[in-house]
């Protein structure tokens, strides 16, 4: 009888283990269409629509037309991660990614259990229920357009997702960069809301998410820049991880933050090797830039 308590405690904790390390990726690939970007983005839009999802937003990262985004999120997601207070509503916008190469589409989308977990980091389990059921449905509502729904884009750790970081010594989720500091949660808006619309810095707003009661706002910003915004470093790192854009500002009550590039680009491009990322050294301080400027 010891022998069988002492198996069953052993296969417990096993178990328990196997959950801990199991692997992730960012990405889930859905499949290849033989048609144009165009039609194959008219198709998602209306299947994300079919089953209640909130499309937020579209835009061709670099310029390319061969390149598409579909930011959208669904109204239990939206009201559930504002409850986190910590920058949760980062995670509320997830991102279908399209690409054309080859007379065929390949459409992709980020995995919403990866970014989840690593933006709620500890909250996530509270809500996992939640966010089960929302990928069920997402991959339901997609299920018309592809049928492969395969990992891709490198693997983490489940367990190590909530505290992330590429290296050692470099910056985690819980090292942001403030952008500015407002007088009131008003001002921020107006002022950033203005500087989108002229396209200051040679960006274009995506994308808005507000919540106006929690006074806390996201913004999806392309980055147009030709020197040194998509097009110049998303052909570096890989433009099959296109559901990684675009990149985001929030702003939570009077202060604008945004993720450090060293955190938020190698969480998306997790398989990156070091070469590789030199060879983008300056793309974070250029991201920080431009979003510092959208905030003046």
């Amino acid at each position: 009888m010891k022998n069988y308590i002492l198996t069953g405690i052993a296969i417990v904790i096993f178990s328990f283990n196997a959950i801990g390390q199991e692997d992730i990726s960012p990405y889930i690939k859905v499949g290849e269409r033989n048609e144009s970007i165009q039609q194959v983005s008219q198709k998602v839009v209306a299947a994300l629509k079919e089953n209640a999802f909130m499309v937020l937003g579209t835009y061709n990262p670099s310029h390319k037309s061969s390149l598409k985004v579909i930011a959208f999120t669904n109204s239990k997601l939206k009201n559930t991660v504002i409850k986190v207070s910590d920058r949760g509503a980062l995670a509320a916008v997830i991102k279908v990614g399209l690409v054309q190469k080859n007379g065929k589409v390949t459409v992709s989308y980020i995995n919403p259990d990866y970014i989840l977990r690593a933006y709620l980091r500890d909250n996530y389990n509270t809500y996992k229920s939640t966010f089960q059921q929302f990928s069920a449905d997402l991959k339901k509502a997609l299920a018309g357009i592809g049928n492969d729904f395969t990992p891709f884009g490198g693997t983490v750790k489940a367990d190590k997702l909530k505290k992330y970081h590429y290296k050692i010594m470099m910056p985690y989720f819980s090292d942001p960069i403030t952008l500015k500091e407002f007088s009131s949660f008003e001002e921020g808006l107006k002022v950033i809301q203005h500087n989108l619309k002229v396209n200051k810095g040679k960006t274009k707003l995506v994308y808005k998410l507000l919540y106006t009661q929690q006074k806390v706002a996201v913004f999806g910003v392309a980055l147009q820049s030709k020197e040194d915004g998509e097009s110049y470093f998303l052909p570096k790192i890989g433009e099959s991880h296109v559901a990684a854009l675009p990149y985001e500002i929030i702003l939570q009550g009077k202060k604008a933050t945004m993720l450090h590039g060293k955190y938020r680009i190698a969480l998306h491009w997790p398989e990156l090797s070091m070469g590789t990322f030199m060879r983008i050294m300056s793309t974070p301080g250029d991201i920080e830039d431009t979003l510092e400027g959208l905030c003046e």
